[in-house]
């Protein structure tokens, strides 16, 4: 089939594609495409027409017509048949503050060289970061989720890779890990603080976050200096407590879409518990602290929330939703998140530790939770919208 290619560049205004569709109209043209975009006020605007008239010098001519009257440029090329086939999708989403160049050239060398071609980009945030999605066919999500990992690691923006098409769509369960993650705080330490053992408990802490100690065990030593504390501390340990930027933007906005959430925690749920009431999450899962006669023992009861039960309530969460393990997103920031991230869909390392990053699916290292939200195709003009009709709260 013979099909004919126009492309028009000009300043945006109103009226652009009646004016451009009306004035071939009479002459019985299919249209086979039309992608439109709109860059500072400058819009490009291409159309794959068939079934053209025996006449083409009429199209061609009424098209430059009514591209000279609105001040268009106007590139036409014949030829046969319609877009070939786009074999193998996958989105490649990349974000960065600020994404520059080298940013984009890296990504394009090395679609590039797993055979991948990029059909189609669209901006998704402006600000507080810069966030592009690709369309890319003919690449496999396999080989370059690492590849564009260890490059982005190297030239210092964040990506993400998943699989197009369906599998992107409809509602899914999001799982988060609290302290570090939903909260810029490790509760512990908040507790440990009223308790005059602050430093040395975030010690303990970090080792443990980076994988270096037995996470229960280490727990338990932590637990231990917090004996003797009265249990009204939660109440002041919660007041106290900081939501990641961005933190009730992404709850509120999942919940406007349907999604579900979770919250499973090493923490508490003493203090993990009101939190997610306040931001009505229902699937939540957290230690709990022994107290007796209104005092901490230093002891957890029943058995410690680590990296294995993470993994656990990860899939008992997606059972209770009636939800694939394909179709859960889970996020955290330390090693004892690692069974979790891997179990899920999808895995997000959100400002972590370096051997959580090069294990998880994708790596977020902006301090925007809400970010996870582009990595599902939300744009921030969505996000915004959403907010913008969403009723008050009682």
């Amino acid at each position: 089939m013979q099909t004919l290619a126009a492309t028009l560049t000009g300043p945006d205004r109103p009226g652009i594609t009646q004016a451009l569709m009306t004035s071939i109209a009479g002459l019985g043209t299919e249209v086979l495409d039309f992608e439109q975009v709109v860059v500072r006020g400058q819009v490009t605007i291409a159309v794959l027409l068939g079934s053209l008239p025996d006449d083409l010098d009429t199209l061609e001519d009424r098209l430059a017509g009514t591209c000279a009257r609105l001040g268009y440029r106007l590139t036409i090329d014949e030829g046969i048949g319609d877009n070939p086939p786009r074999p193998k999708r996958v989105v490649v989403t990349i974000l960065g503050r600020p994404l520059r160049a080298t940013h984009l050239a890296a990504v394009g060398r090395v679609v590039a060289e797993h055979g991948g071609n990029i059909d189609r980009v669209r901006r998704l945030s402006r600000t507080p970061m810069t966030t592009l999605e690709f369309m890319v066919s003919n690449a496999e999500v396999a080989s370059l989720r690492p590849a564009l990992a260890a490059t982005a690691a190297e030239t210092g923006f964040d990506v993400s890779v998943s699989p197009a098409g369906l599998s992107r769509q409809g509602r899914r369960l999001v799982v988060m890990d609290v302290d570090s993650t939903l909260i810029r705080d490790e509760v512990i330490e908040l507790l440990a603080r009223r308790a005059g053992r602050e430093a040395e408990v975030a010690a303990v802490t970090e080792r443990a976050m980076r994988g270096e100690l037995d996470f229960a065990a280490s727990l338990h030593e932590r637990v231990a200096t917090l004996a003797g504390l009265p249990e009204s501390v939660f109440e002041e340990v919660l007041e106290s407590v900081r939501l990641t930027p961005g933190a009730r933007t992404l709850v509120a906005t999942l919940r406007d879409l349907g999604f579900a959430v979770g919250l499973v925690s090493g923490g508490f749920i003493e203090v993990v518990g009101p939190l997610a009431e306040s931001l009505g999450i229902r699937h939540v899962h957290a230690n709990r602290l022994e107290v007796s006669d209104g005092v901490l023992t230093g002891r957890v009861q029943g058995e410690v929330v680590d990296r294995a039960m993470k993994a656990t309530m990860l899939k008992k969460f997606a059972d209770a939703e009636g939800l694939p393990l394909s179709r859960t997103v889970a996020v955290g920031d330390g090693a004892n998140d690692l069974d979790m991230l891997a179990a899920a869909g999808l895995g997000v390392a959100f400002n972590a530790k370096p051997a959580v990053r090069a294990s998880a699916h994708t790596a977020l290292n902006l301090p925007y939770l809400d970010a996870v939200l582009h990595l599902l195709g939300f744009s921030r003009e969505e996000v915004e919208d959403a907010a913008a009709n969403r009723p008050p709260r009682p």
